[in-house]
């Protein structure tokens, strides 16, 4: 199981995320690192021999304006494959991401508003280059999409598979942050889904919390307050074959 750190755009900068609560996220503030701006938050993990992050750009979710330069440097700079949340919702954006040296695109269902997009989008792009979010607030799936599936989040999750998906995310923003703990129950009954490869996004405490996700089978953690915070530290990632 891979750990991913995260890095949350917003205004330019690194913030903090808590519970999905945008509007009251702040710069960040890390043991790792003691600048906020993503370039050199993206070199701190690198250096700490992390070899893939995971970018959250919030000024692309938000507002519509993706920070194609700023990832383009950390990818050109640091080496490091970026799976990007900046959106997506159309190939345009799609394919500027991929051609600015972002290794997979996220399509969060947050900004989905036509389920069919997915399908085409795995088909266009290829289903490594595609990984799908399927963003949860209160236990119901956010998205601009209207349709029924969105309503059963563990039959959307089929519902992607059969359109080719192979990569979700699971990303809880209620949990986002909060030192809670990963929804347990619900990713259980997704880890049903044999065909899916799941990462969990929000709730991760600890270094026991990803030795139980590696246990159930996850395929991917990712990670920010419990590693800005020191909660998990390089000596316990390395002693559990994290890192």
């Amino acid at each position: 199981m891979k750990v991913i750190p995260v890095i949350d755009i917003l205004n330019g900068v690194v913030v903090h995320a808590v519970r999905g609560r945008r509007s009251e996220y702040k710069p960040l503030q890390s043991v790792l690192c003691a600048s906020a701006e993503p370039l050199e938050v993206a070199s701190a993990f690198k250096a700490l021999g992390f070899s893939e992050l995971y970018v959250a750009d919030l000024d692309a979710i938000l507002a519509g304006h993706p920070n194609f330069s700023v990832l383009r440097q950390m990818a050109g700079a640091t080496g490091l494959r970026l799976m990007v949340d900046a959106g997506v919702a159309d190939f345009e954006r799609a394919r500027m991401l991929l051609e600015g040296d972002v290794s997979e695109v996220v399509v969060g269902t947050e900004t989905l508003a036509d389920l069919s997009f997915v399908g085409e989008a795995v088909e266009v792009f290829g289903k490594r280059r595609v990984v799908v979010s399927l963003d949860l607030k209160g236990g119901a799936v956010l998205s601009l999409c209207e349709s029924n599936e969105f309503s059963d989040p563990l039959g959307l999750l089929r519902e992607f598979s059969v359109m080719g998906v192979e990569q979700i995310i699971l990303l809880d923003l209620d949990r986002v942050g909060s030192g809670e703990g990963v929804d347990m129950r619900f990713l259980k009954q997704a880890l049903e889904n044999r065909e899916l490869k799941l990462f969990v996004g929000g709730g991760v405490r600890g270094t026991e919390d990803l030795v139980e996700l590696r246990s159930l089978g996850v395929s991917g953690a990712l990670v920010a307050t419990a590693l800005h915070s020191g909660k998990i530290t390089l000596k316990e990632l390395r002693r559990t074959g994290f890192l």
